[in-house]
């Protein structure tokens, strides 16, 4: 089964990887639509009296559960580093109304309100080690602190996205709890870039196992229920069956979270959409498609229509 190239690797655009011989594996016939998939409740069960009658604050654009009531358009990246994506190729304030111009033009083809969002960067793969060793460079709050404001001044969602190199997860998401704490802060999990002992950047693509992953959302559905926020958009990078391990046993249940898988890769038409589809079998329920238009590496780049013209109609659609 054709997958689609994978993406540029964050700061090494101009190294190559010879990776097209993988393929997706692992996947049962099962296919997924929206109307097929479980919906969690907009907040869980409080703990005490104090907690049942706190009213949790509400998401850009009003109530409390992120999907199906809201679709979103994103630009990623880094700031101030245009090789890593669309949102580093101009200052805070220009990104926030490139996100809501792109968002516009979405609207009129979606029934439910489109928001703008920047996924950005938090933590970048790096080709060395590093002080601590993981091969990966996480970005102090200062540096993202423009972004993060302005975003906030302005009805921007964010998703912090983590390639954590030789380090995990949770470990990563752990050092930006103050961020997390914001009610409209979700998570980005970026598998290509979660390394095995002995592995390197570009060496491989990376992968990650359902174990991690669920360890990872306990602590962010604890820290949403604790702070008595609406649910946390995640976002689960894929674009072949090796980069999440045990897919099947991820867990979904979580009524803190909403659940995308997000279809990285750019490629043809053809060959984007056959991954978009195999990427759906054995699909747990309960998660959401998302998809990515790449300005440079897409050939050529959907339109807007194009977009979501597919099936199912993505629910987060990201810029690089």
């Amino acid at each position: 089964m054709p997958i689609m190239s994978r993406r540029l690797p964050t700061r090494f655009c101009c190294a190559t990887l010879a990776l097209s011989a993988l393929i997706l594996s692992g996947c049962s016939a099962n296919s997924h639509d929206d109307s097929a998939r479980s919906t969690p409740s907009a907040s869980a069960s409080a703990s005490s009296g104090d907690e049942a009658s706190a009213k949790p604050a509400e998401l850009i654009g009003g109530g409390t559960r992120m999907f199906p009531d809201r679709r979103m358009v994103a630009l990623y990246g880094s700031p101030g580093n245009p090789s890593l994506g669309a949102l580093g190729e101009q200052g805070p304030a220009e990104s926030v109304q490139r996100a809501k111009n792109l968002a516009k033009e979405y609207e009129p083809l979606s029934k439910e309100p489109v928001i703008p969002a920047f996924e950005i960067i938090a933590t970048v793969a790096d080709a060395v080690p590093g002080p601590d060793g993981d091969y990966s460079n996480e970005l102090p709050l200062d540096t993202l602190r423009p972004l993060l404001d302005e975003a906030k001044k302005n009805g921007v969602y964010v998703i912090l996205d983590f390639q954590p190199g030789a380090q995990d997860f949770t470990s990563q998401v752990k050092e930006y709890e103050d961020v997390l704490k914001d009610p409209n802060v979700g998570v980005g999990y970026d598998a290509e870039w979660r390394l095995a002992p002995g592995q390197r950047p570009l060496e491989q693509i990376g992968s990650v196992s359902a174990a991690e992953l669920n360890e990872s959302m306990d602590y962010v559905a604890d820290l949403t229920r604790r702070e008595k926020l609406p649910q946390k958009a995640v976002v689960l990078h894929q674009f072949a069956g090796s980069m999440i391990q045990q897919r099947e046993t991820l867990n979904t249940t979580h009524p803190e979270l909403s659940l995308t898988l997000h279809a990285d890769g750019h490629g043809t038409p053809d060959l984007k959409k056959e991954t978009w589809e195999a990427l759906q079998e054995g699909l747990p329920g309960g998660i959401y498609m998302s998809w990515k238009n790449f300005y440079d590496e897409d050939t050529p780049m959907a339109t807007p229509e194009q977009t979501y013209q597919i099936d199912p109609k993505p629910w987060v659609v990201t810029y690089q």
